[in-house]
Protein backbone atom coordinates (compact mmCIF):
# COMPACT_ATOMS: atom_id res chain seq x y z
CA UNK A 1 0.00 0.00 0.00
CA UNK A 2 1.11 3.60 -0.97
CA UNK A 3 1.71 5.57 2.05
CA UNK A 4 0.59 8.98 2.00
CA UNK A 5 2.75 11.84 3.48
CA UNK A 6 2.90 15.51 3.76
CA UNK A 7 6.23 17.06 4.47
CA UNK A 8 6.56 20.68 6.49
CA UNK A 9 9.70 21.63 5.89
CA UNK A 10 11.80 24.69 5.72
CA UNK A 11 14.46 23.50 3.02
CA UNK A 12 18.00 23.98 3.30
CA UNK A 13 19.96 21.13 1.44
CA UNK A 14 19.19 18.45 4.28
CA UNK A 15 15.32 19.19 3.65
CA UNK A 16 15.62 19.11 0.14
CA UNK A 17 17.51 15.83 -0.42
CA UNK A 18 14.90 14.04 2.15
CA UNK A 19 11.94 16.00 -0.16
CA UNK A 20 14.03 14.47 -3.64
CA UNK A 21 14.32 11.28 -1.87
CA UNK A 22 10.29 10.90 -1.16
CA UNK A 23 8.85 11.93 -4.24
CA UNK A 24 11.15 9.63 -5.78
CA UNK A 25 10.48 6.27 -3.79
CA UNK A 26 7.28 4.35 -5.27
CA UNK A 27 6.14 2.98 -1.75
CA UNK A 28 5.53 7.17 -1.11
CA UNK A 29 2.62 9.63 -2.73
CA UNK A 30 3.84 13.16 -1.44
CA UNK A 31 0.75 14.31 -0.63
CA UNK A 32 1.50 18.20 0.27
CA UNK A 33 4.83 20.05 1.33
CA UNK A 34 4.01 23.15 3.62
CA UNK A 35 6.79 25.69 3.78
CA UNK A 36 7.59 27.07 7.18
CA UNK A 37 10.20 29.53 8.35
CA UNK A 38 13.73 28.26 9.96
CA UNK A 39 16.70 27.90 8.41
CA UNK A 40 15.40 29.56 5.61
CA UNK A 41 12.30 32.68 5.23
CA UNK A 42 8.89 30.96 4.79
CA UNK A 43 9.22 33.24 1.55
CA UNK A 44 12.77 31.31 0.83
CA UNK A 45 11.38 27.96 2.03
CA UNK A 46 8.18 28.33 -0.50
CA UNK A 47 10.29 29.36 -3.34
CA UNK A 48 12.43 25.99 -2.74
CA UNK A 49 9.70 23.86 -2.88
CA UNK A 50 8.34 25.13 -5.97
CA UNK A 51 11.72 24.67 -7.20
CA UNK A 52 11.75 20.92 -6.47
CA UNK A 53 8.64 20.10 -7.19
CA UNK A 54 9.43 22.26 -10.58
CA UNK A 55 12.87 20.37 -11.06
CA UNK A 56 11.84 16.30 -10.47
CA UNK A 57 8.24 16.90 -12.16
CA UNK A 58 6.77 14.14 -10.11
CA UNK A 59 3.65 12.01 -11.86
CA UNK A 60 1.40 13.75 -8.80
CA UNK A 61 1.98 17.24 -7.82
CA UNK A 62 1.72 17.96 -4.55
CA UNK A 63 -0.18 21.05 -2.94
CA UNK A 64 1.92 23.66 -1.70
CA UNK A 65 1.72 25.55 1.30
CA UNK A 66 2.77 29.22 1.54
CA UNK A 67 4.52 30.57 4.78
CA UNK A 68 5.60 34.14 5.04
CA UNK A 69 7.71 33.46 8.79
CA UNK A 70 10.81 35.18 8.88
CA UNK A 71 14.09 33.08 8.99
CA UNK A 72 15.09 32.23 12.65
CA UNK A 73 17.33 34.56 14.62
CA UNK A 74 19.10 31.71 16.24
CA UNK A 75 21.03 31.20 12.43
CA UNK A 76 24.95 31.41 12.74
CA UNK A 77 26.50 32.91 9.85
CA UNK A 78 27.72 31.40 7.43
CA UNK A 79 24.82 29.14 6.81
CA UNK A 80 25.65 25.70 6.27
CA UNK A 81 23.04 26.32 3.45
CA UNK A 82 23.74 29.33 1.79
CA UNK A 83 22.08 32.79 1.38
CA UNK A 84 19.02 30.50 -0.94
CA UNK A 85 19.28 27.68 0.85
CA UNK A 86 19.88 25.64 -1.43
CA UNK A 87 23.66 26.35 -2.13
CA UNK A 88 25.24 27.12 -5.27
CA UNK A 89 21.59 26.07 -7.46
CA UNK A 90 20.48 28.89 -9.25
CA UNK A 91 17.10 28.61 -7.23
CA UNK A 92 14.31 29.58 -10.15
CA UNK A 93 12.08 32.46 -9.49
CA UNK A 94 8.67 30.66 -9.47
CA UNK A 95 6.13 32.13 -7.90
CA UNK A 96 2.80 30.25 -6.73
CA UNK A 97 -1.26 31.00 -8.76
CA UNK A 98 -2.54 30.91 -5.40
CA UNK A 99 -0.96 30.62 -2.23
CA UNK A 100 -2.54 29.04 0.10
CA UNK A 101 -0.84 29.02 4.17
CA UNK A 102 0.83 25.98 5.02
CA UNK A 103 -1.01 25.47 8.00
CA UNK A 104 -4.58 26.04 6.47
CA UNK A 105 -3.02 23.42 3.95
CA UNK A 106 -2.88 20.82 6.17
CA UNK A 107 -5.97 21.40 7.63
CA UNK A 108 -7.59 20.51 3.90
CA UNK A 109 -5.67 17.46 3.32
CA UNK A 110 -6.11 16.06 6.93
CA UNK A 111 -9.66 16.28 6.49
CA UNK A 112 -9.73 15.68 3.01
CA UNK A 113 -7.91 12.30 3.90
CA UNK A 114 -8.61 11.36 7.65
CA UNK A 115 -6.48 8.91 9.19
CA UNK A 116 -4.24 8.48 5.79
CA UNK A 117 -1.91 10.92 6.18
CA UNK A 118 1.16 11.03 8.04
CA UNK A 119 2.77 14.42 8.70
CA UNK A 120 6.74 14.46 9.01
CA UNK A 121 8.20 17.75 10.23
CA UNK A 122 11.56 18.49 9.27
CA UNK A 123 11.57 22.21 10.68
CA UNK A 124 10.05 24.27 13.53
CA UNK A 125 6.17 23.34 14.84
CA UNK A 126 4.70 25.95 14.18
CA UNK A 127 2.74 24.92 11.32
CA UNK A 128 1.50 22.17 12.92
CA UNK A 129 0.54 24.00 15.95
CA UNK A 130 -1.11 26.25 14.19
CA UNK A 131 -3.11 23.80 12.49
CA UNK A 132 -4.47 22.33 15.88
CA UNK A 133 -5.49 25.78 16.89
CA UNK A 134 -7.89 26.48 13.83
CA UNK A 135 -8.93 22.66 13.86
CA UNK A 136 -9.67 20.87 17.13
CA UNK A 137 -9.83 17.54 15.57
CA UNK A 138 -6.56 17.70 13.73
CA UNK A 139 -4.37 15.73 15.98
CA UNK A 140 -6.95 13.34 15.67
CA UNK A 141 -7.00 13.22 12.05
CA UNK A 142 -3.57 12.56 11.05
CA UNK A 143 -2.55 9.04 10.89
CA UNK A 144 0.49 9.69 12.10
CA UNK A 145 3.16 12.03 13.35
CA UNK A 146 7.03 12.03 13.28
CA UNK A 147 8.75 15.31 14.08
CA UNK A 148 12.58 15.73 13.33
CA UNK A 149 14.10 17.35 16.56
CA UNK A 150 15.66 17.84 20.06
CA UNK A 151 17.85 15.62 21.62
CA UNK A 152 17.71 12.92 24.45
CA UNK A 153 21.56 12.84 25.77
CA UNK A 154 23.79 14.71 23.07
CA UNK A 155 22.73 18.03 23.99
CA UNK A 156 21.83 20.90 21.93
CA UNK A 157 23.33 22.26 18.27
CA UNK A 158 22.45 25.99 19.03
CA UNK A 159 22.93 26.07 22.73
CA UNK A 160 24.16 23.53 24.91
CA UNK A 161 21.02 21.69 25.56
CA UNK A 162 18.22 23.26 22.79
CA UNK A 163 18.11 21.83 19.43
CA UNK A 164 17.38 23.83 16.58
CA UNK A 165 13.42 23.04 15.75
CA UNK A 166 12.69 23.16 18.75
CA UNK A 167 14.59 26.37 19.97
CA UNK A 168 13.08 28.08 17.01
CA UNK A 169 9.67 27.68 18.30
CA UNK A 170 9.89 26.52 21.88
CA UNK A 171 6.22 27.10 22.65
CA UNK A 172 4.78 25.42 18.95
CA UNK A 173 6.97 22.64 20.00
CA UNK A 174 5.74 21.90 23.61
CA UNK A 175 2.44 22.29 22.30
CA UNK A 176 2.58 19.43 19.73
CA UNK A 177 5.07 17.49 21.55
CA UNK A 178 3.00 17.07 24.56
CA UNK A 179 -0.46 17.05 22.89
CA UNK A 180 -1.86 13.18 23.54
CA UNK A 181 -1.69 11.76 19.64
CA UNK A 182 0.52 9.56 18.87
CA UNK A 183 3.82 10.69 17.72
CA UNK A 184 7.71 9.32 16.57
CA UNK A 185 10.59 12.19 17.92
CA UNK A 186 13.81 11.99 15.56
CA UNK A 187 16.29 13.25 17.81
CA UNK A 188 20.03 14.91 17.20
CA UNK A 189 21.25 11.60 18.85
CA UNK A 190 19.85 9.40 15.83
CA UNK A 191 19.67 11.99 13.10
CA UNK A 192 23.07 13.47 13.89
CA UNK A 193 24.62 10.11 13.63
CA UNK A 194 23.81 9.44 9.55
CA UNK A 195 26.87 10.89 8.25
CA UNK A 196 27.28 10.73 3.51
CA UNK A 197 31.09 10.68 3.53
CA UNK A 198 32.92 11.86 0.52
CA UNK A 199 33.56 8.79 -1.11
CA UNK A 200 29.75 7.54 -1.13
CA UNK A 201 28.96 10.50 -2.76
CA UNK A 202 30.93 10.45 -5.63
CA UNK A 203 29.59 6.83 -6.07
CA UNK A 204 26.50 8.08 -5.79
CA UNK A 205 26.99 10.75 -8.20
CA UNK A 206 28.27 8.70 -10.89
CA UNK A 207 24.82 6.38 -11.18
CA UNK A 208 22.72 10.04 -11.19
CA UNK A 209 21.82 11.53 -14.59
CA UNK A 210 19.55 14.42 -15.83
CA UNK A 211 17.83 17.30 -14.05
CA UNK A 212 18.60 15.48 -10.50
CA UNK A 213 22.61 15.19 -11.50
CA UNK A 214 22.29 19.44 -12.29
CA UNK A 215 20.58 20.12 -8.63
CA UNK A 216 23.10 17.48 -6.26
CA UNK A 217 26.01 18.98 -8.61
CA UNK A 218 24.61 22.68 -7.42
CA UNK A 219 24.13 21.88 -3.67
CA UNK A 220 26.40 19.24 -2.58
CA UNK A 221 30.12 20.47 -3.22
CA UNK A 222 28.78 23.77 -1.18
CA UNK A 223 27.42 21.47 1.88
CA UNK A 224 30.37 19.74 1.63
CA UNK A 225 32.70 22.50 1.86
CA UNK A 226 30.59 23.93 4.61
CA UNK A 227 30.28 21.12 6.76
CA UNK A 228 34.20 21.19 6.35
CA UNK A 229 34.47 25.07 7.53
CA UNK A 230 32.02 25.03 9.81
CA UNK A 231 31.36 22.24 11.21
CA UNK A 232 34.69 20.41 10.62
CA UNK A 233 33.85 17.28 9.73
CA UNK A 234 34.46 15.51 6.45
CA UNK A 235 31.20 14.34 5.21
CA UNK A 236 27.34 15.71 5.38
CA UNK A 237 24.79 15.50 8.02
CA UNK A 238 21.47 13.54 6.71
CA UNK A 239 19.07 14.96 9.44
CA UNK A 240 16.29 14.73 7.07
CA UNK A 241 17.06 11.40 5.51
CA UNK A 242 17.28 9.97 8.82
CA UNK A 243 13.67 10.98 9.62
CA UNK A 244 12.17 10.40 6.08
CA UNK A 245 13.26 6.74 7.21
CA UNK A 246 11.79 6.84 10.80
CA UNK A 247 8.66 7.14 7.91
CA UNK A 248 9.33 4.87 4.63
CA UNK A 249 11.55 2.72 6.67
CA UNK A 250 10.81 2.10 10.01
CA UNK A 251 12.66 -1.19 10.45
CA UNK A 252 16.16 1.25 10.32
CA UNK A 253 14.91 2.65 13.41
CA UNK A 254 14.67 1.42 17.27
CA UNK A 255 12.92 3.12 19.72
CA UNK A 256 11.77 3.49 23.54
CA UNK A 257 8.40 5.47 24.64
CA UNK A 258 9.17 8.73 26.93
CA UNK A 259 7.36 11.44 27.97
CA UNK A 260 8.47 14.54 26.96
CA UNK A 261 8.30 18.26 27.83
CA UNK A 262 10.00 21.61 26.77
CA UNK A 263 11.41 24.12 29.14
CA UNK A 264 10.41 27.28 28.38
CA UNK A 265 11.33 29.47 31.51
CA UNK A 266 14.78 28.18 32.29
CA UNK A 267 17.62 31.01 31.05
CA UNK A 268 19.94 28.57 30.25
CA UNK A 269 17.69 25.74 29.15
CA UNK A 270 15.00 27.40 27.07
CA UNK A 271 14.22 25.07 23.72
CA UNK A 272 15.54 21.95 26.21
CA UNK A 273 13.65 18.75 25.53
CA UNK A 274 13.46 16.55 28.69
CA UNK A 275 12.54 12.98 28.12
CA UNK A 276 11.74 10.98 31.00
CA UNK A 277 12.04 7.48 30.64
CA UNK A 278 10.98 6.02 34.24
CA UNK A 279 8.44 3.43 33.79
CA UNK A 280 7.13 3.24 37.55
CA UNK A 281 6.10 6.66 38.08
CA UNK A 282 4.68 9.79 36.32
CA UNK A 283 2.44 10.27 33.55
CA UNK A 284 2.06 8.06 30.50
CA UNK A 285 4.75 8.42 27.83
CA UNK A 286 3.55 10.68 24.58
CA UNK A 287 6.50 9.92 22.24
CA UNK A 288 8.07 7.44 20.97
CA UNK A 289 11.84 8.31 20.88
CA UNK A 290 14.21 7.06 17.94
CA UNK A 291 16.94 5.95 20.39
CA UNK A 292 19.22 4.00 18.05
CA UNK A 293 19.52 3.31 13.90
CA UNK A 294 21.29 1.38 11.36
CA UNK A 295 23.35 4.37 9.80
CA UNK A 296 24.41 2.08 6.37
CA UNK A 297 20.96 0.81 5.86
CA UNK A 298 19.90 4.53 5.33
CA UNK A 299 22.43 5.19 2.96
CA UNK A 300 21.59 2.31 1.73
CA UNK A 301 17.80 3.82 0.85
CA UNK A 302 19.31 6.86 -0.36
CA UNK A 303 21.75 5.34 -2.87
CA UNK A 304 18.88 2.93 -4.32
CA UNK A 305 16.64 6.10 -4.84
CA UNK A 306 18.92 8.32 -6.18
CA UNK A 307 20.38 6.22 -8.46
CA UNK A 308 16.72 4.92 -9.49
CA UNK A 309 15.76 6.17 -13.69
CA UNK A 310 12.92 8.47 -13.60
Amino acid sequence: MVQKLVIDADPGIGDALAIVLALRDPAVEVVGLTATGGRVSGQVATRNLQALIDCLDPSRLPRIGHSSADSSPLLQSPSLDGPSGLGDWDVPVVELHQRHESARVLVEIVRDRPHEITLLTLGPLTNVALASEMAADFFDLLGGLVCLGGSIEVGGDVTAVAEFNVMAGAESARRVLTSPISKTLVPLDVSGRVVLSPDQSRRLRERVGGRLAELLDAVLPFWFRMHHETLGIEGVLLHGVAALAAVTQPRLLSRTDMLVDVELAGQLTRGMTVLDRRREMGPQANVSACVDIEVQGVIDYLSRLMSTEG
